[in-house]
């Protein structure tokens, strides 16, 4: 299922390779695609992916979803 989320606190390009690693490392999680400007980041995840995984590999990466 395509998901879409806000996140808080990226400032530049490193921010969008950390987040998009962060994400990639969700196993099941493809088609990653995170936008500096808009703030968001979509992607491709399995049903039994939950957003709580999803949420956790982006705040260990150092950021907050906000959506």
């Amino acid at each position: 299922m395509q998901t879409r989320i806000k996140i808080a606190g990226m400032s530049c390009e490193h921010c969008v390779r950390r987040v998009t690693r962060a994400l990639e490392g969700v196993k099941g999680v493809k088609a990653v695609r995170v936008n500096l400007k808009s703030g968001e980041a979509v992607f491709e995840r399995p049903e039994a992916v939950s957003m709580e995984e999803i949420r956790k590999a982006i705040e260990d990466a150092g950021y907050q979803v906000t959506v």
